[in-house]
């Protein structure tokens, strides 16, 4: 989970991620990527880890973005299977169990949001201009590109070269596994308005960043 001021939402969203991961495996680990926040973020998954061993930290000293801190964590997992999901308290874990159930070492599934509950614009830029942006440059097509509920195995990663570090990550993160021969399975999740906090990904620095990364992997792609 990345984590960028989320000192209200994620104590509780890694309590939920316990109690839904418990009644799963007894073996696994909770990463939280904490992106240079400037609240307590740091201090509040500090304080969990040392009480729970399956807790684990990983603290970026400033703000490199999502798709850092996305690479981050999967560089950092040791388990067989990977799920990542976001700290802000806007998905639950009620849907992990049917993700296991989907899952097999040559799936990738990812979640799409019944509905999305975001403002306006930022649902304006995801299922609009980043769906026909991702068509007309790679060809891709899925319901929900950005949706933060993904779970695959580990074995995915050696198949993987990531090289943007912005919010366009996740969509190289897609493109790839299609390229590498695996299936996507596309399931329903369900998506909370935030309670706590702001969202960075409608800031246009974000999002001229992910434009400039999105281009360079064009690049890279045609050129392979």
């Amino acid at each position: 989970m990345p984590a960028y001021n989320e000192a209200h939402n994620i104590k509780q969203t890694i309590q939920d991620a316990k109690k839904a991961v418990s009644g799963l495996t007894q073996k696994y680990e909770i990463i939280i990527i904490n992106d240079g926040s400037t609240d307590e973020t740091k201090q509040i998954v500090t304080n969990l880890a040392k009480k729970d061993s399956h807790i684990r930290l990983i603290s970026h000293s400033k703000n490199e973005g999502y798709g850092t801190a996305v690479k981050s964590g999967l560089k950092a997992s040791k388990m067989d299977w990977i799920f990542f999901t976001d700290s802000d308290g806007q998905f639950k874990f009620d849907e992990l169990s049917e993700f296991v159930r989907k899952s097999g070492k040559k799936n990738l599934v990812i979640g799409y949001r019944r509905k999305r509950m975001d403002p306006f614009h930022r649902v304006f830029l995801a299922q609009v201009l980043l769906k026909i942006w991702n068509y007309i440059l790679f060809g891709l097509k899925v319901r929900d590109v950005d949706c933060a509920y993904k779970l695959f195995h580990r074995d995915l990663l050696t198949s993987l070269k990531l090289e943007t570090s912005s919010a366009i990550t996740v969509s190289e993160f897609i493109i790839k596994t299609k390229l590498a021969g695996y299936k996507i399975i596309e399931l329903p999740v369900t998506h909370y308005p935030r309670q706590f906090g702001e969202q960075t990904g409608g800031n246009w620095r974000v999002i001229a960043r992910a434009a400039f990364d999105s281009l360079s992997l064009f690049k890279e792609l045609r050129l392979s």
